[in-house]
């Protein structure tokens, strides 16, 4: 089990940390492609995202506060599903090109991290 969260952690730290990165670059373009959310908003994302993503595997790897790492993955989780939520106002079709379909699948990947560090890190205490 520890290996599988491993595993998951670190695709999802590396899947946050470029989306996260883009959003805070280019919040511009996203802006005007999803105008649901304001160009300040995205980058406010993308900052979360980044921040998140190092906490997923960081405070692990390093051994110091790794009650940051359920925490940080229930954050995200939330907010994959707000994104969610707004990528399935303008989404018209079901393709892997759709921003919903890969939103969906992180909120689950990391609703499974957070609950297996969590209960980790409660056996742990």
């Amino acid at each position: 089990m520890n290996t599988m969260l491993w595993v998951l952690q670190a695709l999802l730290a590396l899947l946050l940390v470029a989306g996260g990165g883009y959003k805070a670059m280019s919040a511009a373009d996203l802006a005007t492609q999803f105008p649901a959310l304001s160009l300040v908003l995205w980058r406010i994302l993308g900052i979360v995202e980044l921040m998140g993503g190092l906490l997923l595997v960081v405070p692990g790897a390093m051994r110091w506060m790794p009650a940051l790492t359920p925490i940080a993955a229930a954050i995200l989780c939330v907010e994959a599903f707000a994104i969610s939520l707004v990528y399935a106002r303008v989404s018209t079709r079901l393709s892997a090109e759709n921003p919903l379909v890969w939103s969906v699948a992180m909120v689950l990947l990391l609703a499974i991290v957070a609950y297996g560090r969590f209960a980790t890190t409660r056996l742990e205490a």
